[in-house]
């Protein structure tokens, strides 16, 4: 797939299929369901499942039970769980439509690492704590450090994908996080900033 080169991924066949593949169900479901303000298949690529990918090392490095909260349009938590089939991925939304996309790709793409949870945040209860959690576009730091607090632990890494550095944000971070890295993002064909900060529980 053009780009993923130049972000130094290596994508089989297969899982540049199933990408694409997904890329066509968002287009397809996205007329009825507004799943993203992108319209252009050239757009979607680098703008979704480009940047998707972007954080690729940085989930490689992390444990096997990932979350992506608010997926939406299953962003970043589709082509991850594409990439990554031996790893465990839940995609929680509270927005009926959007699950409703997300466990269809789920079914058409046989994706049996994906579960689709249609929860808000606050209510959601799993068995056990998630390895990383990830978002983007989500909510501010503050929020998302808030309302994921009691899906994770001090061994939890969260990736929290942003535009813009978000300094402003930083300021006021709950006193039981910090953070631990900010990385800046080169994802080809997305104009305009990307940051990658990851976050870990202090307590």
């Amino acid at each position: 797939m053009m780009g993923a080169h130049e972000l130094g991924i290596e994508i089989s066949a297969r899982q540049q299929e199933k990408l694409l593949a997904y890329l066509q169900l968002l287009i397809k479901w996205n007329k009825a369901y507004n799943l993203t303000a992108v319209r252009n298949p050239d757009e979607m690529i680098s703008r979704h499942l480009l940047d998707s990918l972007s954080v690729l090392p940085h989930v490689a490095k992390a444990g096997e039970y990932w979350l992506d909260v608010g997926s939406g349009g299953g962003m970043p938590g589709i082509p991850l769980a594409i990439m990554f089939p031996e790893r465990q991925f839940t995609l929680l939304d509270s927005n009926g439509k959007k699950t409703r996309f997300l466990t269809q790709v789920q079914l058409e793409l046989q994706l049996d690492n994906v579960t689709v949870v249609h929860a808000r945040v606050e209510d959601f209860k799993p068995e056990r704590p998630f390895d990383g959690i990830c978002s983007r576009a989500f909510s501010s730091l503050a929020d998302f450090a808030d309302w994921t607090r009691h899906l994770g632990n001090n061994q939890t890494c969260w990736l929290a994908m942003k535009g813009v550095n978000p300094d402003d944000e930083l300021q006021v971070l709950p006193s039981d996080f910090h953070l631990q890295h900010t990385h800046v993002l080169r994802v080809p064909g997305c104009q305009g900033q990307r940051h990658l900060l990851i976050l870990r529980r202090t307590i």
